[in-house]
């Protein structure tokens, strides 16, 4: 696919088509969003979308989980012209940190950590993550800000699937996510198809 071509009509998420399919094998997530990230209109047409359900509400601070969370998430932040915040792997900030244990989208055990004095109580973070699969990860950053008396303003990714975490997210609170709902039945199977 070509990287500069921009089409003569951008509905919402005309720019999911740039997306890779797996071809490592079941290690890996199915789809790999990275190819959008490195077309401009792809990547500023995506943000603008997330971002489209909050504008008027009030954030504070954009948040990103590691890893791929921090590409949208510093985008977003600098649209809103407000702070990032890295939520981390474990083992990676060198300050006072909050954990959270979690499995990830492929049945792994893992430990997520955000820095302590980044977070002040009532302060509103939007949540921004590549994927909401299983819904563990996104859980745990949430689970991360309200327990250091954060409010979640909102979470956004590019895909929400309908499964039971994503549901229980969409659910608790103001999402936003870039696949539209033609297609929804096939990203929730993991199945390419753009028409």
């Amino acid at each position: 696919m070509d990287l500069c071509h921009v089409p003569a009509t951008r509905e919402k998420g005309w720019y999911l088509a740039l997306m890779a399919p797996n071809v490592k094998g079941p290690n890996y997530a199915w789809l790999d969003p990275s190819r959008l990230y490195c077309h401009p209109q792809g990547l500023q047409d995506c943000v603008a979308d997330l971002l489209q359900p909050f504008q008027g509400d009030a954030i504070d601070m954009v948040a990103g989980i590691d890893a791929m969370g921090f590409i949208l998430g510093a985008a977003a932040a600098a649209t809103l012209q407000k702070g990032f915040l890295a939520i981390r792997k474990a083992g990676h900030l060198c300050v006072q940190t909050v954990a959270q244990p979690y499995t990830d989208y492929s049945g792994r055990e893992k430990v997520m950590e955000v820095r302590t004095d980044a977070i002040s109580p009532g302060l509103r973070i939007l949540l921004v993550d590549q994927w909401v699969e299983t819904g563990g990860t996104m859980r745990a950053a949430i689970e991360l800000v309200e327990r250091l008396g954060g409010v979640v303003a909102g979470v956004a990714a590019i895909c929400m699937e309908n499964s039971e975490g994503g549901k229980w997210i969409q659910e608790r609170y103001k999402c936003s996510h870039c696949v539209p709902p033609h297609l929804q039945p096939r990203f929730d199977q993991h199945q390419l198809g753009w028409d």
